[in-house]
């Protein structure tokens, strides 16, 4: 089945509005046979008289009154998706699907989102934020156009945009700290050690910065989030290694939970950008990269 074309509309629409043939050739920048010919083709493909034709008048029959109402909204419809491909040429702008992880979304986002959306008005983000398990599996499904995570971890074939680092700190009940100001994570009590729930890739690191498999106590008592830890430390039940990030944001607010650094070469998980190594917008992406690792360095002044 033949269907008409949006010229074809185009010139109804026009006739519809000049009710002269000549002056809608004009404004659809053809000649006046060209449109006639146009609107004839429409009807003959639509198997019904749209216009009554005279030498002095031009009338729209009543189906053609409806027709030019409904083709008036098709090239509307045809005009915002043109309008849409348009700015998603600019950079940074249209919707992006953006993949966060727990232990990074309350402590980047409210901070940078604010300077984002006014570098980049015309970008509309959509964020999920979930675990990083999920969210790779999203991004390599196409229901996530990019992910913001810690790395190391394995997501697949992907492109990798470094951000910061984002050293641990080793957080203790309140008198429990040592006195020095630096700790050797060997020294850290294994047996004491509170981490995340499994699935969280900060478990993974903080395992990584101590070493060996989790204790026994550790899988028994297991928080839901960082703030989570951060009660059951301050409450005594043990100590865990906690992000500069969540720090810096005011996690420890309100509680009487210590930290101390931990000496030798900074343990830290990287912040990172994954998107698709075969995605469209890979330059979108390394330009948001370039955004967040800027902002950054403003932010801790990092050189």
């Amino acid at each position: 089945m033949n269907l008409p074309t949006l010229r074809q509309f185009k010139y109804l629409v026009a006739l519809r509005d000049h009710l002269h043939f000549s002056h809608a050739a004009e404004a659809c920048f053809v000649t006046q046979s060209t449109l006639s010919a146009g609107i004839q083709e429409l009807e003959a493909l639509l198997g019904s008289t749209l216009v009554e034709r005279s030498k002095r008048s031009v009338l729209f029959t009543p189906l053609g009154e409806e027709v030019v109402e409904r083709a008036r909204g098709l090239l509307d419809d045809a005009a915002g998706i043109a309008e849409l491909v348009n700015a998603s040429k600019a950079p940074l702008s249209g919707v992006v699907r953006l993949g966060v992880i727990p232990t990074i979304a309350p402590f980047l986002l409210p901070r940078v989102l604010p300077a984002l959306r006014r570098a980049y008005p015309e970008l509309k983000l959509h964020l999920k934020e979930d675990l990083s398990q999920i969210v790779c599996a999203d991004l390599m499904a196409g229901r996530l156009d990019v992910v913001l995570l810690a790395l190391p971890y394995h997501c697949g074939d992907v492109e990798t945009g470094i951000l910061f680092e984002d050293p641990f700190l080793a957080a203790y009940p309140a008198g429990e700290a040592p006195a020095a100001k630096k700790v050797a994570p060997d020294s850290l009590d294994r047996e004491r050690l509170l981490l995340l729930e499994e699935g969280h890739c900060l478990r993974d690191h903080a395992l990584a910065v101590c070493g060996g498999a989790a204790p026994r106590l550790g899988n028994s008592l297991l928080g839901t989030s960082l703030h989570t830890l951060v009660q059951m430390i301050d409450n005594g039940l043990g100590i865990s290694l906690l992000p500069q990030m969540a720090l810096d944001s005011g996690l420890l607010k309100g509680t009487e939970v210590e930290t101390r650094q931990l000496s030798g070469k900074a343990p830290a998980r990287l912040i990172g950008l994954i998107w698709r190594k075969n995605s469209p917008s890979g330059e979108d992406f390394r330009k948001l990269a370039a955004f967040l690792r800027e902002h950054q360095r403003g932010v801790t002044g990092a050189a």
